[in-house]
This record gives structure tokens, sequence and C-alpha cells, in this order.
């Protein structure tokens, strides 16, 4: 496990290829692509690496919503708006463990607060799989509220991709 909240760029993308997974409008061999690529990063970084991924993403995508609403709508208020918002609709996915949605809210309000989401949940140790799955979970939730916001379906992927595509260059 990395200090300090970094995690490793690869445990970052494959934290969004779960998302991906998820998300039902992903086509089949792009779906199956990205379960290849979480299974391969899961092998070289560990699953607790990966989970961590999907905390920061969780941060990123809170800290947008708040900061920049998506499609120049109102702001969203994180307390009365947002976290409710997300948590009323865990219980949709009927794999999300409800005992999970104390630490799952934590993360949230970390991130409303503008505190780093992976430094906050490390001080807790181990993120479980049965945690990580919720976190999963709420990145999509996420994901879709941005995806109603701008009236979109599918624009915070197309930004995530893009965004990777952009670190590879930068980095090559």
């Amino acid at each position: 496990m990395s200090s300090d909240g970094v995690v490793v760029d690869e445990a970052v993308r494959a934290a969004w290829d779960t998302y991906r997974v998820l998300e039902k409008r992903t086509p089949a061999k792009e779906r199956q692509q990205a379960q290849q690529r979480v299974k391969t990063v899961r092998e070289s970084v560990g699953r607790e690496e990966v989970s961590r991924g999907t905390v920061f993403l969780v941060g990123v995508l809170t800290g947008y919503l708040i900061a920049e609403p998506p499609g120049g709508g109102e702001q969203l208020d994180p307390l009365n708006d947002l976290i409710p918002a997300v948590i009323r609709r865990l219980p949709s996915f009927e794999m999300a463990d409800p005992e999970q949605v104390p630490m799952v809210t934590g993360v949230l309000m970390a991130a409303a607060m503008g505190m780093d989401t992976v430094a906050w949940r490390d001080r807790f140790g181990t993120i479980p799989p049965k945690e990580a799955m919720v976190h999963g979970f709420v990145l999509w939730l996420l994901a879709d509220l941005f995806d109603s916001m701008v009236d979109k379906p599918g624009t915070i992927d197309q930004l995530m991709r893009e965004t990777f595509e952009t670190m590879d260059t930068s980095e090559g």
C-alpha cells in the first residue's frame, strides 16, 4: 500500500474499469476487456490497491460534482443533495452490504469536506472485499448522477477515458 493517499496509476484505471463493467451501456466486448484489465491489475498490484483506486475516484467525482456542477446547473449541497441521494440508491444493488454504508458515507463526507479520500480511508486499515464492492457501486452512482445532470449518458466515461489517454501520452 502506498502512503499519503497515493494510488498506483494502473489501480485507478482498473477502478474505472470496474465502473465500465457495471455500466449496462458498455458494449459486451469492451466489458470483457475491462474485466480482463481489472484481473491483470489485481494480480500485479493487488485487490487492495484497486479498491483504493475506487476510493480515489469517488473523491474525484464527488469533488467535481460539488465544485462544478455538470451542465452548469445549480451547485449540489453535499449534505442535503449529493450524499443522501447516493446512499438512498445503494439498496438498489442487491449485493450492497448495508454494514458497509457507514464507511462509504465517511468517504463521501471526506470528499465533500475537501479531504484526501484515500488518506482518510487508509487510517482505518485495509478495505475488505464487501466494502470495496460498495465503493464500486458508489462510483457508479456518482457517474450516473453526473451523466443525468448533463442529460447525456456516457459523458463521464468519455471524459475519464480521455483523461487516461492524455496521461498515457504525457508519460511517453
